[in-house]
C-alpha cells in the first residue's frame, strides 16, 4: 500500500505545482526566490531531468511505461516489512508518472525549480526521481555490506 500512496502523492503534488506555474508564469519568465541562489523559472523541457537528451520524448514515453509496469510487479514480490524500499519505488513511480503525464499531454516536460549553482531547470517530479533513486542506492550498498560482513 506504501507505494500505491507515494506514487499518488507525489503524482498530486507534481500535478499542482506544475498547474500553479503554468497558471501564473508565462513561458520563460523567472521570479527571483533567493538572490543568486533560487528563481522559479517556468521552461518547457523536451528532455529528461535536467534537459538531458532533449527532443527524445519517443525514448522516455515508453521508459516511463516500462519502470511503472516495473514498479507494479515488484510491489507484488517486496515483503510488506521492507517499507524503504517500497517507498523508493513509489518515489520514482510518482515522478516518472507526473513527467510521463507532461509529455502525453503537452509533448514537453513542465520545470520550474531554477537553483542558480548550475544551469538545470527541474521539477517536483525529477526531484522525487532522484531522491528514490539515491535512497535505493544506498539500501542496495547497506545490504550488500551485511552480507558482507557476514561472510
Amino acid at each position: 500500500m506504501l507505494i500505491w500512496i507515494t506514487i499518488g502523492v507525489v503524482w498530486f503534488i507534481d500535478r499542482v505545482l506544475k498547474v500553479l506555474i503554468q497558471g501564473n508564469f508565462t513561458l520563460g519568465e523567472s521570479v527571483v526566490v533567493i538572490p543568486d541562489f533560487f528563481h522559479l523559472t517556468y521552461v518547457l523541457n523536451p528532455g529528461a531531468a535536467f534537459g538531458l537528451l532533449p527532443g527524445r520524448t519517443w525514448i522516455f514515453i515508453p521508459t516511463a511505461i516500462i519502470v511503472c509496469i516495473g514498479i507494479v510487479y515488484a510491489q507484488f514480490k517486496i515483503p510488506r516489512q521492507e517499507w524503504l524500499m517500497r517507498l523508493t519505488l513509489g518515489l520514482i513511480g510518482g515522478g516518472a508518472l507526473g513527467n510521463l503525464y507532461d509529455r502525453l499531454f503537452i509533448g514537453k516536460v513542465v520545470d520550474y525549480l531554477d537553483f542558480q549553482i548550475w544551469p538545470f531547470v527541474f521539477n517536483f517530479a525529477d526531484s522525487a526521481i532522484v531522491v528514490g533513486v539515491g535512497l535505493l542506492m544506498i539500501k542496495m550498498f547497506l545490504e550488500e555490506q551485511k552480507v558482507h560482513k557476514r561472510t
